[in-house]
């Protein structure tokens, strides 16, 4: 994996939910404005509910604002499947893409076989589940079931991981850097999330995500819903900035 600059290691979640009379074509439009207030910051934007929505469309829209795209499709199906959705896919060109590493090694291959120039990323464990839910799915703890999964995506031979940043210490003693790793459930200390869904065991903030050995980490609501006062392109560049202290 090449060399990250600080910006390159920060994905934005575009997650916009209508709400009221609101609807796809307003959602689309909360994620292009996002883009074009993000354009030059070097950072990636990702898009999830609102490509599924709106259609593979909106990445050539976001690359024509100047950002790279993360399409967060979590695509999870039979080998011949996923290699369709790759092939669809293709023509797109997202950055990254992720998939669930529960399709199973001959599935993620056939998908990463269709996007080599995509960098294909293994969905390990939700980041809202906690152990009495990875008990209950896979009969073990949840850093149990996340290094599981991720022997699937290194045996798949797929690109990276998505896990909590609280698993990526242990999964970079593991496989070093065969596998990027990225880790959502980021909340920096200068911001709130009402009614967070997270589960609060697995959070971190940036600057300990990185230390602790997160190549990207994902960051939502605390730029998208900035404090007041605070625009999502200064949340944006606070963010870059606790990035780069904590690689200095």
């Amino acid at each position: 994996m090449k060399t990250l600059t600080p910006a390159e290691r920060l994905i934005v979640a575009a997650d916009f939910k209508p709400t009221g009379s609101n609807g796809r074509e307003w959602v689309k439009a909360q994620v292009l404005a996002l883009a074009d207030s993000l354009n030059g910051t070097g950072v990636y934007l990702k898009v999830n509910s609102a490509l599924r929505a709106t259609g593979y469309g909106l990445i050539d829209e976001i690359h024509s604002r100047g950002l790279r795209v993360f399409a967060d499709m979590k695509l999870i199906d039979i080998g011949e499947t996923l290699s369709t959705d790759g092939a669809l896919l293709r023509e797109a060109k997202p950055e990254l893409l992720t998939t669930m590493c529960v399709s199973g090694i001959t599935a993620m291959q056939a998908l990463k076989t269709e996007l080599p120039d995509t960098e294909v990323l293994g969905v390990t464990v939700l980041t809202s589940l906690k152990d009495a839910d990875t008990q209950a799915m896979f009969t073990c703890s949840t850093e149990e079931a996340v290094m599981r999964f991720a022997q699937v995506a290194a045996d798949a031979r797929i690109d990276g991981l998505i896990s909590s940043p609280k698993e990526a210490e242990v999964l970079r003693a593991k496989f070093g850097v065969i596998l990027s790793l990225n880790t959502p459930a980021i909340r920096p200390t200068w911001a709130t999330v009402p009614s967070d869904d997270q589960n609060p065991e697995r959070i971190m903030t940036p600057a300990k995500a990185i230390k602790a050995g997160a190549d990207r980490i994902v960051v939502g609501r605390p730029i998208t819903k900035p404090p007041q006062g605070v625009s999502s392109r200064d949340a944006v560049m606070r963010t870059i900035e606790e990035i780069t202290s904590a690689t200095a």
